[in-house]
């Protein structure tokens, strides 16, 4: 009978067995419970991902959590805003959008699958300059001949699409200079500059990031900044103000929002992390360089922001009767 002199030793084994296995699942669980998502509203690849992606390990450490960026893209980032706001308001869902879901889709599209107000902001984080953008072989050598020739000769703009913050600059220099351009309108940043590159579009207003490596290639050919002042990457060029053409400014800033149900303790941290993340050197070298700006607001100067830049594309959605596709 020696296997009844085994069983307790046997037993004892098979405890501490099982006491490791619910170790192991309690530390996965925690595990799960630690980890913040980042959800990015355009695919991987892009000017966004690569945004959510330089900031998403410093941001852990911050939160003292594992943060990992999830992409879904989509309707211009609605599909994004849709996810964000059903899901529980613990301040580990984070959605990193561009403006253009927060301060032009509301005026843009009848219905949407969200609402701005089920929102709150956490803080900007990025300024994105707009940069308008020509083949070499154009004759203009800045916005002001460009201007000028576009008086005696049509000129075709392309745009990322309908209601696109490229489309939003081009109704805006339009409004600035009195000149009507042709309205080309693409599926997409890549698009349009291929079709610039080839020579079948005149012209282009798109984000600095996307257009950082055609210009030092001297493939594009860099003629304005749509900003109150220069971007580091390209000291030379010359802001739309700096040339004599005023009120042509714009920012497709990319900021931090969670649900609008989120507790203030909880944003307060949050708040704290995003300031903490951009402040890092490393963080600011590697977003600098792509040709945007890191900056941090508080929850109510962000609420500001966004607030200006709705009231001024919305009267310029209303004024050009812009519909959406």
């Amino acid at each position: 009978m020696k296997w009844l002199t085994e069983f307790p030793r046997s037993t004892r084994a098979i405890s501490a067995l099982a006491l490791a296995a619910a170790m192991l699942l309690s530390a996965a669980a925690a595990h799960a419970q630690s980890v913040t998502r980042l959800v990015a509203a355009f695919p991987p690849g892009g000017p966004t991902d690569l945004v959510a992606r330089v900031i998403a390990e410093r941001l852990g450490k911050a939160l003292e959590q594992n943060v990992v960026v999830d992409n879904r893209p989509g309707a211009n980032g609605a599909i994004a805003a849709g996810f964000v706001v059903h899901e529980p308001a613990d301040g580990k869902t984070l959605w990193l959008t561009t403006s253009g879901a927060i301060v032009i889709n509301p005026y843009l599209y009848p219905k949407l699958t969200y609402s701005v107000d089920d929102l709150a902001p956490v803080s900007l984080v990025i300024n994105t300059p707009e940069m308008l953008v020509v083949n070499p072989k154009n004759p203009a050598t800045d916005a002001k001949s460009f201007v000028a020739n576009a008086k005696v000769q049509k000129v075709n703009f392309a745009s990322s699409g309908i209601g696109s913050m490229p489309h939003m600059g081009i109704e805006l220099l339009s409004k600035a200079t009195g000149v009507k351009f042709v309205h080309i309108p693409e599926k997409g940043a890549a698009p349009a500059i291929s079709d610039l590159l080839g020579g079948h579009v005149d012209a282009f207003i798109g984000d600095v990031p996307g257009l950082v490596g055609q210009v030092q290639s001297g493939h594009l050919k860099a003629l304005a900044v749509a900003m109150p002042k220069r971007v580091e990457v390209f000291p030379n060029v010359r802001t739309f103000a700096e040339q004599g053409i005023a009120g042509v400014e714009m920012n497709n800033w990319s900021a931090m929002y969670v649900s609008g149900k989120t507790p203030a303790a909880i944003m307060e941290k949050l708040n704290k992390a995003v300031r903490e993340t951009l402040a890092d050197p490393a963080v600011r070298k590697r977003l600098t360089e792509t040709g945007v700006d890191p900056q941090s607001t508080s929850p109510a100067e962000m609420a500001a922001l966004a607030e200006r830049d709705g009231a001024k594309w919305k009267q310029i959605i209303r004024e050009n009767n812009i519909k959406a596709e």
